[in-house]
């Protein structure tokens, strides 16, 4: 197992210490360059975890950074973190790291590499050009999330979002949660006053589905960070879109649903949650097809997280609000002031002049 970590760990520009770094029980190795941490140890060293499901071998193993200081300073400038680091193989296949050169192809490997599919979820860059390098957002920024079927050779196939849900924890059955898309393909969030959520129309291609999601972080929670679990499905690229088979945005303006392809129709269904008893069938998924049924539909759940939600930017309004109540608070007194002291001023001139003018009255009556 090789995991690279970028220093820049939070992407903040404040560079990590390796030492803060550990995989499991390990520290880094000797590869480790001045912006990379590089570990590279066996699965099962290191404190790693084993678990065997009807398909695959899963090594679990934490990478923990807990930042350090010197004794006689009572602060940090970073959060400690733990991010899981999952390594799946398959149980029926060959995973030795020597080639295998057959003097002739089976006809179950050749099916086997037809029917090969690869689920992603990520996080992309406001453009969508490339992968976000950060899993550290602020509230008021948005999450760019996109959602992939690699086919290979497998035939096409047309790539839906039914589910997605927030949690503090990577099982997506614990509590608290928040349901970003339900009922197959609704995208719940966008209902929210304070949201824009919604998938992107159209789709880059069939095998590709793309959202955004505003920032947000659970209340009455001392922890930070959020998990994003999807429930994604890879049917035929023929399939007609239909209330199961949909991608579907709220607009507040119009207090509707639309639908990425497809009539506005397959989304009403959103309204009312009802969208599985629909009349629309799916094609039913198995975990091991048979070889004549490539064209069954696939599934899996991918997570996105940990994502580290920090407080939200002061926005230029709000900053120069500040500025301007700051302005105020020092002008209004200073004002005052200078009112009293041209007050007082007149008073003494006005004094002042009443004075002569008496003196002036006085000698002219003791002249007569």
């Amino acid at each position: 197992m090789v995991v690279t970590v970028q220093r820049d760990f939070y992407g903040n520009g404040r560079l990590v210490n390796p030492s803060d770094l550990l995989l499991g029980t390990c520290t880094a190795g000797s590869q480790s360059s001045g912006t990379t941490v590089v570990f590279q140890i066996a699965l099962q060293e290191c404190g790693s975890n084993l678990e065997m499901t009807s398909a695959e071998l899963l090594y679990t193993i934490n990478l923990s950074y807990t930042p350090t200081t010197s004794s006689n300073v009572p602060i940090i400038r970073s959060n400690p973190a733990v991010v899981p680091i999952y390594c799946y193989y398959p149980r029926f296949g060959n995973v030795s790291s020597k080639a295998i050169k057959p003097t002739w192809a089976p006809f179950s490997t050749t099916v086997s590499s037809e029917e090969r599919l690869s689920f992603s979820l990520r996080l992309m860059t406001e453009d969508w050009s490339a992968p976000r390098p950060s899993l550290v957002y602020q509230l008021g920024e948005i999450f760019y999330i996109e959602a992939l079927v690699d086919i290979e050779n497998h035939v096409p196939m047309m790539l839906f979002v039914d589910s997605c849900v927030a949690t503090l924890t990577p099982d997506e059955t614990s509590n608290p949660h928040y349901d970003i898309i339900t009922y197959n393909g609704c995208l719940m969030d966008g209902m929210l006053q304070d949201a824009s959520s919604a998938f992107v129309s159209p789709r880059p291609e069939p095998a590709k589905l793309r959202f955004r999601v505003d920032a947000f972080k659970f209340i009455n929670s001392d922890l930070s960070m959020i998990y994003i679990t999807c429930y994604l499905r890879a049917a035929d690229i023929n399939q007609t879109p239909d209330p199961m088979n949909k991608a579907c945005s709220y607009n507040k303006a119009t207090s509707s649903w639309s639908p990425v392809e497809g009539p506005s129709e397959i989304c009403q269904c959103c309204n009312t949650g009802n969208c599985a008893t629909v009349g629309s069938q799916r094609t039913p998924w198995r975990p091991y097809p048979a070889r004549s049924s490539s064209h069954l539909e696939k599934h899996t759940l991918a997570t996105l997280g940990p994502l580290l939600v920090t407080g939200s930017k002061p926005n230029q309004d709000s900053t120069e609000g500040i500025a301007e109540a700051s302005r105020m608070g020092v002008e209004e007194p200073l004002q005052l002031w200078v009112l009293v002291a041209i007050g007082s001023v007149t008073s003494v001139v006005v004094a002042f002049s009443l004075t002569v003018a008496v003196k002036c009255l006085l000698k002219k009556r003791s002249r007569k």
